[in-house]
Parts: C-alpha cells; sequence; structure tokens
C-alpha cells in the first residue's frame, strides 16, 4: 500500500493499493462521466488488461479510506523515466479532491525511487481541466506525442522529482492544499 498521509476534501484517507483478487472486480468497475470517455476508457478494466499485456505498467486501486473510487498505472521506461497513466476517478467520487489527492500519494512515492530523474505523463489538448491539474502540481510541458488510435495529439508534461517531492509534502494531512480537483 502506498500511503502519504493524503486526504481528499471529506477527509478520507486516499491510500493507492495492488491491483489483487478480493479488489479487481471494484477497481475495473470505476467510470467516468459519458462526456469524460473522450479523454479515458469507459471503464478501469481497460487499463488493468493493459497492465497485464503490455510493457512496464503497474496498475493501483485508488482507496478513500476503505473505498475503491479510482485506477491509476504507474511503469518505467527503458531510459529510466517514471510514467503515470489511466488515471480514472469513478463518477461518483469525483470533485472531491481525489484526482489531487492520489497524484501526490503518487508522486511523493515514484520521487522516493532510488532510479527516478524524472516523472512523466500525457494527456489530450482538449482537457483543460487535466492541464489545470497537472500544472498546478508542478508539471511543465515537455512537447506532444501522437496519440495511437486517437485523431488529437497529446501533450507531453514532467516533473522532476525534487518538484513531485514538494508537491507531495504540500498535499500530506495538516499541511496547506491547493485547490480542489479531480
Amino acid at each position: 500500500m502506498i500511503d502519504q498521509g493524503h486526504v481528499e476534501e471529506t477527509g478520507r484517507r486516499i491510500t493507492l493499493r495492488d491491483v489483487e483478487e478480493e479488489n479487481w472486480r471494484a477497481v475495473a468497475d470505476v467510470a467516468p462521466f459519458d462526456e469524460q470517455r473522450g479523454f479515458v476508457a469507459a471503464l478501469a478494466a481497460r487499463y488493468l488488461l493493459l497492465s497485464l499485456y503490455e510493457g512496464p505498467w503497474r496498475s493501483l486501486g485508488v482507496y478513500a479510506d476503505e473505498t475503491v473510487v479510482g485506477h491509476v498505472m504507474w511503469g518505467r521506461d527503458d531510459d529510466g523515466s517514471h510514467w503515470i497513466g489511466g488515471l480514472l476517478v469513478d463518477r461518483a467520487e469525483q470533485g472531491r479532491g481525489i484526482g489531487r489527492a492520489l497524484l501526490r500519494t503518487l508522486l511523493g512515492w515514484l520521487a522516493a525511487q532510488p532510479d527516478c530523474w524524472v516523472i512523466r505523463m500525457t494527456y489530450q489538448r482538449s482537457n483543460v481541466a487535466a492541464r489545470g491539474l497537472y500544472e498546478s502540481l508542478g508539471f511543465v510541458p515537455a512537447g506532444s506525442v501522437a496519440a495511437e488510435g486517437e485523431d488529437e495529439e497529446e501533450i507531453l508534461v514532467e516533473i522532476s522529482p525534487a518538484a513531485a517531492r514538494r508537491a507531495a509534502a504540500e498535499g500530506a494531512a495538516g499541511a496547506p492544499q491547493g485547490p480542489s480537483e479531480s
């Protein structure tokens, strides 16, 4: 379990846990709002399959206390860069700061890995909410990439381990919190 002491707006503690036999169904059922399906998969189940069959991805269930509220993946590329992908907060749980808390939790953990030199992720150019969240945490633009099977290019953003540690520390329980987003 990855626990950096972050809480969402109603006070529930956000932790990231391996997807295992007892929780895979709840994680697989995580679904966004219909209008968000242009940015993310319709169900977290797609990301679970990617973790099983494609590349370096590892899926994590996102918990608020003991309730599954989302999914996120992380991976380490051949060049040693760490990546975040498959970030999805269930539609019933959005608007409570879960996305911000889960990113701070994962950023703190990734930045603490001894071989971490950069953390990267992508988002679709038209996903204004994602851009605002990532920029507020310290991610900076680093280029763009053609999205596989998509019409729209994706924006590549990255954050240094030092900046990731600062973002994680700002959101720890008892520390000042930034604006809420999920």
